[in-house]
C-alpha cells in the first residue's frame, strides 16, 4: 500500500503525464502519540485507494473519505483528526474535523489538495483564432486540440470551438450539439453567426448552448486576444453557470466508491478494499480498521478465519 519513501514525487510525476486524478495528502502537523510526521505524505487516487503513509489505519480511513469529497468539489480541504479527548489540539478556524475515537490518543492536520484532469476543448479549423485557443489553453488547464471536424468521440469535452472562417460551420455546430457538447462557440461576425444560426433551424434548448460571435467582450482585436476573451466565456459558463462535460470525462475518472458508517466506531469510510469488511447474513459492514471488525464479528457471533484479508 505505501509507496517508497523516494518514489512519491514520482508517481504524482506520473498521475499528472496522465492527466489522472488524485489528491495529494500532506501532514502539516502531528501531535504525539502519532505514527505520522509533519512532511509525510500521500495520494489519493479516484478509486480510493492510497499510496503512501498520513498514519495507521484510523486516520488513513479518514483521509480517504475526506479525499474522495475533495474530488468530488475540486476544492482543497485543511483535514483534522482528532481523538475523543482531543481538546488540546490547537484550534484551526475553516478546518473540517473529524473526531475519530479509534485513534491511540495523538492527532494530526493534513492539507488535502485535489489535482483535477484537463478539461478538454475540440477547436474545429486551422485559422489563427483556433491556433491561438490550443496555445493558450494548457495555461487555464484544458486540453485543446486542433480537428477538421469534430470527433466521433467526444467523451469529456467541455465546449467546441468553430473558427474555420468559413467552411462547414453549420454542420459542425449541429454534430457538436447532438453529441450532447454543453457549449458550441463560433467565431464569426454578428450578421454572418445569424446566418449560420437561422440555417440551423435549432429549437430553444440547443440555441442556448451556441455562441456567436464567441468569448467575452474585451475589445479583443488580435487573435491571442480573441483566443483570451473564449476560453474566459467558457470558464465563466463553467465556474458561474456549471457546464459540465460530456458522458465519458477523464476529469470524472472512474466512479468514487461509496461511503459507509463502520458499526463499532461510528466513522465514516469508503466503502471499498482495502478497507477492513465483513460479510454477516449477507450484508457487507466496513470498518476503519481490522479491530473494529474484530469487535463487530466478537458481538454478531462470527468467527474470522486465521490469516483471512481483512
Amino acid at each position: 500500500m505505501s509507496a517508497p519513501a523516494n518514489g512519491l514525487d514520482q508517481r504524482r510525476a506520473a498521475l499528472d503525464a496522465a492527466d489522472e486524478a488524485y489528491v495529494h495528502a500532506t501532514v502539516v502537523r502531528a501531535q504525539s502519540p502519532t505514527s505520522a510526521w509533519p512532511g509525510a505524505d500521500a495520494v489519493v487516487l479516484a478509486d480510493g485507494s492510497m499510496e503512501g503513509f498520513v498514519g495507521g489505519q484510523c486516520a488513513e480511513s479518514s483521509v480517504r473519505a475526506a479525499a474522495l469529497n475533495c474530488l468530488d468539489s475540486g476544492e482543497p480541504l485543511l483535514l483534522r483528526i482528532l481523538p475523543e479527548d482531543g481538546d488540546d489540539f490547537p484550534d484551526s478556524p475553516g478546518a473540517q474535523t473529524v473526531v475519530n475515537p479509534c485513534l491511540s490518543g495523538g492527532a494530526i492536520e493534513l492539507f488535502l489538495a485535489p489535482r483535477l484532469p484537463s478539461r478538454a476543448i475540440v477547436v474545429i479549423g486551422q485559422t489563427p483564432i483556433a491556433q491561438a485557443v490550443v496555445a493558450l489553453a494548457e495555461s487555464v488547464r484544458f486540453s485543446a486540440r486542433l480537428e477538421e471536424k469534430l470527433p466521433a468521440e467526444v467523451g469529456g469535452v467541455a465546449a467546441v470551438i468553430v473558427s474555420s472562417h468559413g467552411g462547414a460551420e453549420a454542420e459542425a455546430i449541429q454534430a457538436a450539439l447532438d453529441a450532447g457538447v454543453g457549449f458550441v462557440g463560433l467565431v464569426a461576425s454578428r450578421r454572418r453567426g445569424a446566418a449560420v444560426l437561422d440555417e440551423l433551424d435549432l429549437d430553444d434548448a440547443d440555441l442556448a448552448k451556441v455562441h456567436t460571435p464567441v468569448g467575452l467582450d474585451i475589445g479583443a482585436e488580435t487573435p491571442a486576444e480573441i483566443a483570451l476573451s473564449i476560453l474566459a466565456s467558457v470558464v465563466r459558463e463553467i465556474r458561474v453557470d456549471g457546464l459540465a462535460a460530456t458522458p465519458g470525462s477523464p476529469s470524472t475518472g472512474p466512479s468514487a466508491p461509496p461511503s459507509a458508517i463502520d458499526p463499532i466506531c461510528g466513522m465514516t469510510v469508503v466503502a471499498a478494499p482495502p478497507t477492513a469488511a465483513l460479510e454477516v447474513d449477507g450484508e457487507t459492514h466496513w470498518f476503519c480498521n481490522p479491530g473494529c471488525r474484530e469487535q463487530f464479528a466478537e458481538q454478531a457471533g462470527v468467527e474470522l478465519e486465521p490469516g483471512a484479508s481483512p
